[in-house]
């Protein structure tokens, strides 16, 4: 059985209570993994972090970001695949079967994303169904979602040596635009973030405030002028690598929502 890793902030305590009893339940094992708080970033290290992405980063997304990266290292480390959970996901019930079906698929993968957020995402015209209901399709390009993946040490180790030579960026951004990556995508997805139930007709069965997103929702501004045409040069850029990804697979991809099993989630 692949265990869960749960990102988890030290007074998210309830966070933690969730997924404790979630895991429990599915009866997967569960290790914890502390996730790093911003307010231990120092200024001059955040200022470092914070201005290689698309723009100035919140110090909750760098901590973020350092936190997946510490997850990354945890695998490569530990050697076997984990999967990788924050704190606010929610799993199917068939997850289990689904953990169990990729344990054999080992050599052939780095990276499976279980989770959907309401975008289409470029995967495979060809599948490959290992479980009842349940099929893979090779992802070609994701927009977002870091909530539940599973990470092989080979993908841990593309991800960090991209991390070497690349600035943070937001965790799923970092992750979808990591085309190194022989990445896979559940479908139907088997995880979901709190946030996203009303958008598959879920009641959530707990509320959690976003502990990255501010209620405000500002977003920090640019140091000076040259750092916001940085910033512009890099969303254009990242939008024609996006570009030109999508004509590259155009063949054998196509643009497509990936949904759930309402039932597999409900109590």
């Amino acid at each position: 059985m692949i265990s869960a890793l749960v990102i988890n902030l030290d007074h998210s305590s309830e966070r933690l209570e969730f997924q404790r009893k979630q895991l429990a339940h599915l009866q997967i094992p569960m290790q914890r993994l502390a996730a790093i708080n911003s307010s231990d970033i120092l200024i001059e290290r955040y200022e470092q972090l914070a201005n290689g992405w698309e723009r100035k980063m919140r110090p909750a997304e760098v901590a973020c970001f350092l936190s997946h990266k510490a997850a990354w290292q945890y695998v490569l480390d530990t050697g076997k695949p984990w999967l990788i959970l924050e704190d606010d996901a929610l799993l199917s019930h068939k997850i289990a079967d689904i953990l169990e079906g990729l344990v054999s698929r080992i050599s052939e993968v780095d990276y499976v994303n279980l989770e959907t957020r309401h975008r289409r995402k470029w995967l495979s015209k060809k599948n490959d169904i290992f479980i009842a209901g349940y099929e893979l399709r090779q992802l070609y390009q994701d927009r977002t979602g870091a909530a539940a993946y599973i990470l092989f040490p080979s993908g841990a180790q593309k991800l960090l040596n991209r991390a070497e030579h690349s600035a943070p960026a937001l965790a799923d951004a970092f992750l979808c635009r990591s085309y190194e990556l022989n990445a896979w995508q559940v479908y139907p997805a088997a995880a979901i973030q709190l946030d996203q139930c009303i958008n598959y007709g879920l009641n959530p069965p707990v509320f959690f405030v976003s502990t990255i997103t501010p209620q405000n929702n500002l977003k920090p501004r640019s140091n000076n002028f040259y750092s916001s045409v940085c910033f512009k040069y890099r969303r254009l850029a990242a939008q024609i690598r996006m570009g030109w990804r999508q004509l590259s697979v155009l063949g054998y991809a196509q643009r497509m929502m990936v949904p759930i099993i309402k039932s597999d989630f409900e109590e």
